[in-house]
């Protein structure tokens, strides 16, 4: 009779210890990727507003705004998957430093044609490498993680505190542009957002040692298969699909409601009090050892979203808009960051980077296709309509995720183990 041989982890291995942001940020190495990180990723929050409020200067329509920025987050959305693919078969510094040099470039182009009324296809022309060319810091941040903790309970608190980082970003970035955009040039926005992401991306690039690995055995190189042919993967991305949704539409219908009640300024606190709920409710999410099965958290968190997102439309107060607001924001940060979890166990680690950037890629279509139907929707109707864009992509993501939550589930791993001489056997080690 074979004998069973169980092996307990030792009281200080990471399995074994609380998860918690104190042990994470503990991690030995991580400062030196948190840091350049979050400072490269900064402008991701500032490009779309920063497109509307100059494009809506130079032109007077939101509609044109939400257009030129559509046609940004479309290109981001259609690219950034196959820059996660190179990052993960050549490695990501490979991939950063061209792509931070064309954003740059592309993001100046697309400023300097809007100061000087240059036609809407311009805009278009140059809208189209920004996009494309937007760096993919946070899925490659999350990929370094997964390096660092592969096989560690810290993984669950490194996703929640990566949407914590990215929700922060969101409060400072809106703010940010916003003033800089209303208080000193209307392009002071885009400008910055170069800026920062030239500072930032370049020091982010130089740290080569957390990088994940392009190879096998330091020999052969990995055979990637697309993170795309996974199915849950597919189901997340018209899940995160909603999120944008909620992103884009509340940008356009923010800036359209502070500037008919002639306070400008506003803009930025809403959206920044909707970016804190989002933060405040991520760091809520890290601190909870969850027993509910990620699939079933993912569907509960989409229901009360999409039901928060539903009276946005009705509220003509700023006060009431900002309590809904803070509202929404609460729901979105549990519901990202149980889609970031669910990929450590749908992906190979091969085709993560991949995969992150995929449900990074969706939330910029969606928030794409948000600006455009909330900018038509502002300009056409009354002040306020763009927010039924949020209520109806979060009702859509809702719906799907009910009919295909089966897809979110890892299939079960055989392993053979070898029971004596010539003796093997396929033993369950269980779903991820």
């Amino acid at each position: 009779m074979a004998s069973t041989v169980t092996t307990e982890p030792s009281k200080n291995s990471p399995a074994s210890s609380r998860p918690g942001y104190g042990q994470l940020l503990r991690t030995r190495g991580a400062w030196t990727f948190l840091l350049p990180g979050f400072a490269a990723r900064q402008p991701f929050a500032m490009l779309t507003i920063s497109i509307v409020l100059l494009v809506q200067h130079t032109t007077g329509s939101y509609g044109a705004a939400g257009a030129t920025a559509a046609v940004t987050g479309l290109s981001m959305a259609l690219f950034a998957p196959y820059s996660g693919r190179l990052a993960d078969r050549y490695g990501q510094r490979v991939v950063l430093i061209p792509g931070v040099l064309v954003h740059v470039l592309s993001g100046l182009t697309l400023t300097a044609l809007a100061l000087t009324d240059a036609p809407l296809w311009a805009l278009f022309a140059a809208a189209v490498p920004t996009g494309a060319s937007v760096p993919q810091v946070g899925p490659m941040v999350r990929a370094r993680w997964g390096v660092k903790l592969q096989g560690s309970p810290l993984m669950s608190t490194a996703a929640a505190f990566e949407s914590v980082t990215d929700e922060l970003t969101f409060v400072v970035g809106p703010l940010l542009a916003t003033a800089l955009c209303t208080a000193v040039d209307p392009a002071a926005g885009l400008v910055t957002e170069a800026a920062l992401t030239l500072l930032g991306g370049l020091l982010f690039a130089a740290q080569k040692s957390t990088q994940p690995s392009v190879t096998l055995d330091g020999h052969a190189r990995v055979e990637h298969a697309s993170a795309l042919r996974v199915p849950g993967v597919r189901v997340l991305i018209v899940a995160f699909l909603g999120i944008g949704a909620v992103f884009g539409g509340m940008q356009v219908s923010l800036a359209a409601f502070t500037e008919s009640i002639s306070e400008p300024g506003l803009n930025g606190v809403l959206y920044g009090v909707f970016a804190a709920g989002n933060m405040l409710s991520g760091v809520a999410c890290g601190a909870i050892a969850w027993k509910v099965a990620p699939q079933r958290r993912l569907v509960v968190g989409y229901a009360a979203l999409a039901l928060a997102a539903s009276g946005l439309w009705a509220a003509h107060s700023v006060l009431l808009l900002a309590g809904l607001g803070l509202l929404v924001g609460m729901c979105i940060a549990p519901a990202l960051i149980t889609g970031y979890t669910l990929v450590e166990s749908l992906v190979p680690a091969g085709a993560r980077t991949e995969a992150f950037t995929w449900l990074t890629g969706a939330v910029a279509l969606g928030q794409a296709a948000a600006v455009t139907v909330a900018g038509q929707l502002e300009d056409r109707f009354w002040v306020g309509a763009g927010f039924l864009v949020p209520m109806g992509g979060t009702l859509l993501a809702l719906t799907t995720l009910a009919a295909l939550r089966s897809q979110l589930v890892p299939p079960r791993v055989t392993k053979v183990v070898t029971r004596g001489a010539a003796h093997r056997e396929p033993v369950a080690i269980g779903e991820m």
